[in-house]
């Protein structure tokens, strides 16, 4: 059986602008692409509504699993440092079906999210020009909307440096109106101007003080999201000097940062509002889905246009970062042949996945303005469902890992931690999580458009998200093209995976390759 993949010879790898970032430039990315002010605005008044004080140790807990398949991604990406990650990863362990699902895993994640972001984004675009409409499928949201998504389409496709250098000014503005926002909540808090200064509580961070196993589960599946992301940078490892070391590293320091970030804002908002439901509390089920809006203007005064300019930036800088992955898995799944030969088009100039870039900003653009025109309902439904897909392919990830490196397990203490339990621990933890959001979404109640085909429609769509990866894998299967892949020939255990020869010989990065 051949176990030469299509074009090997290339010592460009797939042609991709190889050590373009380094350390700092990766983490950005990985940071950016959880767009850390809009995760915190969009999940933190429903964590606090299902377990109220306990909302800091949600998130700590939440950290857990990422922290785990953060580590699984690490010990993969040392071995195979390849763009397709997931798909590549879990191809070489389980065979071309189940890596074939998982890259479809992460492209549908992608694009889900893709259009939320875009919404939220001209969302606070007309807020900060003080429009507010009635309905959200407002068609002068939908066109800034799908404006957003061409402009960000257009710096991915343009170029991994381009993008990083705009990423830093971004990201920049977002942590500093996080740090504004901690600074002002303390001060009112110690000043005693706060509406409800409330004294910091270490059962806030009491891992058996939540009161119902219920409202944990929602909490720690709504803290899921807000970490979700931070592998942009290793689908980036080709485009990254030192591709072995310094990507796995990069996601490492992104969970830890975020991890810090989450709680420290928490906390001071807890501080400041409180959990109550009345008022600016973040227990208000009115200002569930946007505690900013609640308080900004009490915390900052003529200045809480800044907590909207930094969710507007968020969603933005998150939109032209979430194209970063997928692109470039579609990329390595069009030169592995588990897709047609034209999605491993690279540009000649730019090095970027020229027609996974643009085939990306496409299908986003489509699926939003076809789901804002069927029904908003709708469209947040599928949002809902999101951590279905990302449960599905990190812990696809994880147990591949163990697969991959099951002979090494037992080598020594560090292999069997890192490669073995670390990994496990992490996928059966997101299985349980995935298994428990779909039973939970199988509740009318659950979502927002109540029951499609007699069932809840979150589960519904998010479930048949991942069912027509099914269906296009079997479409593809029928293709001539496809037979070396579903055979095992161009991508298997021990084919060579598609990368540059010599990371040494590639130039600087442009923030030092560090």
């Amino acid at each position: 059986m051949s176990t030469t993949p299509i074009h090997l010879e290339r010592p460009d790898g797939k042609g991709l602008a190889s050590g373009t970032l380094g350390l700092w430039g990766s983490t950005v990315i990985g940071l950016a692409s959880t767009a850390p002010v809009y995760s915190l605005v969009a999940t933190l008044g429903y964590v606090v509504l299902a377990v109220g004080g306990q909302a800091p140790i949600a998130f700590i807990i939440a950290f857990i699993p990422m922290l785990l398949i953060a580590f699984a991604y690490r010990e993969l990406n040392n071995a195979v440092p390849d763009c397709g990650t997931t798909f590549t990863w879990a191809t070489k362990a389980f065979g071309p079906w189940v890596g074939w699902m998982g890259g479809w895993g992460v492209a549908v994640a992608g694009m889900i999210v893709l259009a939320n972001l875009a919404q939220i984004a001209s969302v606070y675009f007309w807020a900060l020009l003080g429009q507010e409409f009635d309905e959200p499928n407002d068609w002068r949201i939908v066109l800034v909307a799908v404006a957003f998504i061409a402009a960000m389409t257009w710096v991915s496709w343009r170029g991994v440096e381009i993008g990083e250098r705009i990423q830093n000014v971004l990201l920049a503005i977002q942590y500093l109106a996080l740090i504004v926002f901690v600074i002002a909540a303390l001060t009112q808090f110690f000043a005693g101007t706060a509406p409800n200064p409330t004294a910091f509580d270490w059962e806030w961070l009491n891992p058996f003080a939540f009161g119902e196993w219920g409202g944990f589960v929602e909490a720690i599946l709504l803290a899921l999201f807000i970490y979700w992301g931070w592998d942009t940078c290793l689908a980036l490892n080709e485009e990254t000097k030192d591709p072995k070391r310094i990507p796995g590293l990069a996601a490492l320091l992104t969970c830890v940062l975020l991890l810090v970030t989450y709680v420290t804002v928490t906390i001071a908002a807890m501080m400041y509002a409180g959990i109550g439901e009345d008022g600016t509390g973040l227990g208000n089920e009115a200002n569930a889905d946007d505690f900013f809006l609640g308080i900004r203007d009490g915390l900052l005064g003529p200045w809480g246009w800044l907590l909207v300019v930094a969710v507007l930036i968020s969603a933005v800088s998150s939109t032209q970062t979430t194209i970063l992955p997928t692109a470039r898995g579609t990329l390595a799944m069009g030169v592995y042949r588990a897709l047609p030969a034209k999605f491993k088009d690279v540009h000649p100039r730019y090095k970027t996945p020229s027609f996974s870039t643009l085939v990306m900003g496409v299908v986003a653009t489509v699926y939003y303005v076809v789901m804002t025109s069927l029904s908003d309902a709708i469209l947040q439904d599928t949002i809902l469902s999101l951590g279905l897909a990302i449960a599905f392919y990190y812990a696809i990830t994880g147990y591949a890992c163990v697969w991959y490196f099951r002979h090494d397990l037992f080598r020594s203490g560090r292999d069997f931690v890192y490669k073995g339990l670390l990994p496990l621990l992490g996928a059966l933890m997101l299985t349980y999580a995935f298994v428990q959001s779909a039973i939970d979404m199988l509740d009318p109640d659950y979502g927002y458009s109540g029951t499609l085909l007699g069932v809840g429609s979150t589960f519904v769509v998010g479930i048949g998200a991942l069912g027509i990866g099914v269906v296009l894998m079997v479409i593809w299967f029928t293709f001539p093209r496809a037979k070396r892949f579903f055979r095992g020939e161009s991508l298997n255990r021990e084919t060579p995976v598609l990368v540059p020869d010599d990371s040494s010989s590639v130039p600087r990065s442009i923030d030092g390759g560090i």
